[in-house]
């Protein structure tokens, strides 16, 4: 729902930079979780993803595919939208595609900004929540995640997730202007460039409203069919993404699934997953700054490494 700009917090806001964490090395044998575990139910969420995308449901136009040095120049190579055609009367009809949707504009593009929280909002993440924790995707992360000993119920995971990604933090030190689902599925503008945003269907409704110029990919995945993952050059309205990664065509459940997969079991470092038979690696940060609940760590931001 369009933002109200009733406060919640009003703290001072002193804008300046704030780096993502450096990624922690610790050796494989302190996870609960092995890795082939966590890539055989990676297997299993990519399978049963039943609202992602089909055959005929996206026309991508990748058009320019340029070389990593070519990557930050921000010179568009391509003239046309990368989006030709999204299904949106069957994609964005299902309730956790609309309830995605109706959390992207209660967010400010910039960092350095309060954050401001209404109740409407509030009972728009909660749907959120509820609709994803439905489906079968969430449903077998709850169970995995249970059986593992990370959490000690549905709900105990259910209240966690909430907090890792709705909670909010500062950026800008000062104000409370981020959290783990702005960063990576609105998108930030931090220092002057885009930081984060990693979710095709912000990509996809920006670009129709004309807010996205797309420039150019510099990596396409194996997979043929969806979700798919790419990496691609962008602006959004005068600001760079020189390198922004995106699983294409998957549901919202699988996106938050898999980065809370790999940030529960793979903090802070590179997390080795499956779809269809090929392998892939998602990066995770947490925010180290502040905390909640028992010394427990935000999502800073975690996104495909391609």
């Amino acid at each position: 729902m369009k933002r109200t700009f009733v406060l919640l917090w009003l703290l001072p806001c002193i804008i300046c930079a704030a780096k993502l964490p450096t990624p922690k090395k610790s050796p494989s044998s302190q996870f609960a979780a092995s890795n082939d575990e966590i890539q055989d139910l990676s297997e299993q969420l990519y399978v049963d993803d039943a609202n992602k995308a089909g055959s005929g449901d996206i026309t991508l136009n990748l058009q320019q595919n340029v070389s990593s040095s070519q990557t930050g120049t921000g010179t568009d190579l391509s003239s046309q939208k990368l989006f030709s055609y999204v299904n949106e009367a069957k994609l964005f009809t299902r309730p956790t595609f609309a309830q995605l949707i109706s959390l992207l504009d209660n967010y400010i593009q910039k960092t350095g900004t309060v954050e401001s929280v209404t109740n409407e909002e509030i009972q728009e993440q909660n749907a959120f929540i509820d609709g994803i924790f439905q489906t079968t995707v969430i449903k077998k992360l709850s169970s995995f995640l249970i059986s593992k000993g990370y959490y000690t119920s549905v709900e105990n995971f259910k209240n966690d997730l909430r907090e890792m990604w709705f909670g909010l933090y500062t950026r800008a030190k000062g104000c409370l202007d981020s959290s783990g689902f702005e960063h990576v599925f609105h998108g930030e503008i931090h220092k002057g460039k885009i930081s984060g945003f990693h979710s095709w269907v912000q990509l996809y409704l920006l670009e129709k409203v004309g807010q996205i110029n797309y420039l150019s990919y510099s990596s396409d995945g194996p997979w043929t069919s969806y979700p798919d993952v790419f990496a691609i050059q962008f602006k959004w309205s005068n600001y760079l993404k020189s390198v922004g990664s995106f699983f294409i065509g998957s549901s919202p459940e699988f996106d938050i699934a898999m980065y809370t997969l790999c940030y529960v079991t793979r903090p802070n470092r590179l997390c080795t997953v499956k779809m269809g038979g090929n392998t892939l690696k998602i990066q995770t940060y947490s925010w180290d700054n502040s905390s909640y609940g028992n010394a427990k760590k935000y999502l800073a931001s975690s996104y495909p490494n391609i």
